[in-house]
Order: structure tokens, then sequence, then C-alpha cells
């Protein structure tokens, strides 16, 4: 850490606030890697960015310095994470850093990859660069806990999402669309910022959904399609099923015939087997394991009653978003009662309502 204790400025926060924005477009595209922004300033005029590149790499600072046509001598940097100093696909961060002569670096927070944590500091203070740490602190570690998590727990960060009337119900036979046209980009911006999304073959064989990013200019990034079905009943005149051989798509099962088995590869779509819990269930606790070390880091769960609730119990969901319509749905002929309500307002007590743009519905966000 700095010798003195830091002073930012608001320029400083400024610019960290413009490489937190910068961090936050990449959220869930990075891979395995974080998502990290970089701002190179030189005369309080900013002269670069970087930004994490999809997929993970390069880091957001060799970006930055390489898409920089200014001199670098004399600038500074602001990174909201631990530049890294060890060598994997790209060279370390730090050795670009002391290349280019910038002459300062602010960074938010210390990574807690073991590699890199307290160690960047030392080789870029052994160098005569300016080094402080803090700025932003709070802000950015809330936007990092998704990482953290996954580095802690070697799982991913797990996101719920359901939407219910306004007497309680998540499906009816003749039911019209539950949330508004606000809601529903909402959930597409959240397919957007996880790698994955998983529901049950019973959710899709009832509702055919696309499960997919229909935000104009970012479909591509639309999440990897995981499908919990224990015995591999996915209908094939689905939409999932019949686009599997074009999108990524994996499936959980516990037991199939020989045939059935045949006929969900020859659509290329990825089975995994595992056991069950209490005879009755997939394992979900395996099933995230299996995930993390597959490289998924963000799952966005879209499921029914049973999948939702099921979830809720295990405190496997990290957040929680409640979407509620003011629309009531009938209930004079199939309907589903959402369960869950209970079980999410006592194991997920803190609670923050995000209803301010989103019409008449109702989102709220709960956390542990």
């Amino acid at each position: 850490m700095s010798s003195k204790k830091n002073k930012f400025t608001k320029t400083d926060k400024l610019f960290m606030e413009i490489a937190l924005d910068l961090a936050r477009s990449r959220q869930g595209l990075t891979g395995t890697n974080p998502s990290v922004g970089c701002v190179i300033v030189k005369n309080n005029n900013i002269i670069s960015i970087g930004q994490t590149s999809y997929n993970g790499r390069p880091h957001a600072e060799f970006n930055a310095i390489k898409n920089c046509n200014e001199k670098l001598s004399g600038a500074k940097m602001y990174v909201t994470l631990e530049p890294c100093n060890h060598q994997g696909v790209t060279p370390p961060c730090t050795n670009e850093i002391i290349k280019s002569k910038i002459s300062e670096v602010v960074y938010a927070l210390e990574d807690t990859d073991i590699r890199v944590r307290k160690k960047s500091f030392k080789i870029l203070k052994s160098h005569k660069i300016n080094v402080s740490i803090g700025l932003l602190k709070d802000k950015v570690k809330k936007f990092y806990n998704p990482y953290f998590f996954n580095r802690k727990n070697k799982k991913p960060f797990v996101t719920g999402k359901i939407a219910i009337s306004k007497n309680k119900l998540i499906y009816s036979k003749f039911k019209t669309k539950i949330t508004n046209q606000y809601s529903d980009k909402f959930t597409h911006l959240l397919r957007y910022k996880n790698d994955s999304i998983m529901t049950s073959s019973k959710t899709i064989n009832i509702d055919n959904p696309k499960l997919n990013c229909r935000i104009k200019s970012f479909e591509k990034f639309s999440p990897v399609r995981i499908i919990l079905d224990n015995n591999l009943n996915l209908n094939k005149n689905t939409y999932i099923f019949k686009s599997a051989n074009k999108k990524n798509t994996i499936i959980f099962y516990n037991k199939a015939n020989k045939s059935r088995i045949s006929m969900f590869k020859k659509k290329k779509i990825g089975l995994i087997k595992v056991k069950l819990k209490n005879s009755k269930q997939l394992d979900l606790r395996q099933i995230m394991k299996k995930l993390y070390s597959l490289g998924f880091r963000n799952t966005l769960v879209e499921g029914g009653d049973l999948l939702t609730t099921n979830l809720l119990k295990n405190k496997i969901f990290n957040e929680f978003y409640l979407f509620e319509s003011q629309k009531k749905l009938p209930t004079n002929s199939d309907f589903v009662k959402f369960n869950g309500l209970n079980i999410l307002s006592k194991k997920y007590p803190f609670r923050q309502n995000l209803n301010s743009s989103y019409g008449k519905d109702t989102i709220t966000l709960y956390n542990k």
C-alpha cells in the first residue's frame, strides 16, 4: 500500500468512475477473468482507455497502453483492479506499465488471486512508479462481488429471476404476458450480463422460451443454455431443441435410454450425467461445481416454481430479482402459484426496490 494516506480529488474520482463504467460494460463477457476498466490520463486529459477483451484477454491495462497514440511518459493510470504481475497467455500488465514509462498507477482494489495480491504494488514501486490504492473502494468492491465469490467458492455467481402476477401466479393456461416491456428489457439485460442461463425441461416444454438476449446488437452475447432434465424429456419440437445445433446447449440428466441419448447428441447438445439428491432431484450443488469447472462464472436462473423454490431453500442464489406485475391472471383453468415467496423473504432478508423506471411493474432485488 501507499506509504502515506491517499487524498483523492474529485477529478481522481471522475476518472475511476469512467474506468468502472468500462468494466461494467463487459460484465459477464470476459470468460474466467474479471472485467476490468482502465483510463490513462496526462495533464488531466484522458489520452487512452481500455477494457478487458471479450473472453478475458488481453487485459484492460494492455489494451489501454496499446490504444494510446501519445507518449505515455509521465502519464497516470486509473484501473479498477490490481494489475496482474504473472505470465499467462499474455505478458504481465506490470511489465507493460513499466515499459510504457507511466509514472503513477491508481487502482481501487487488490486482487484476491494469490498470484497477484499485493505483489504488483511492490513491483511497480521498485521501478519508482507511484502507486495509490483504494479510490472508490466500496463502490468497486460491490461490482466485483461475483468475481470474489467465484475465486473463494469455485462456483458461479447465481442470479435468480421470476415474474409473478398481482395474485401471485407465475402461469395460467390462458395467460397474457405477465410483465411489461420495461421489465422485459431488464430481463434481456440480465441475460446479457450472464454467461449461462439455467432452467428445467418442464419449463421449456410448457413455455417454449428462446432464453436468448434480444437487445439490438447484443444478440451474439446470449448466454449458453443450461437445462436440467432428469430423464431427457425435453420436447424435440421446442425452440431450444430445434436450435441446439446452432446455439450452445448443455443438459444435466440422470438416466435415459440409448436412443434418447443418441438423438440429443446428434443435435450437438452437451450431455452431463449427475447423481440424484434424495432420489428425486438432480444434485444442484454438484451441477454448480461442474459449471465452474467448465468456465462459467455467472449463471442466471429462469425457472418455474419447483426449480426456483428448491434453489431458494438451498440458498444457492447469490441474488434474486422478483418481478411483480399489476395484472391478475385467470384461475379458472390450469395455473401455477409461486410458493417461494416466504422462503425468499426469510433466507434473503436484504432487499432493494428497483421500480422507479419500470412502469407499473415492481422489481425487487433480494440478497443474503
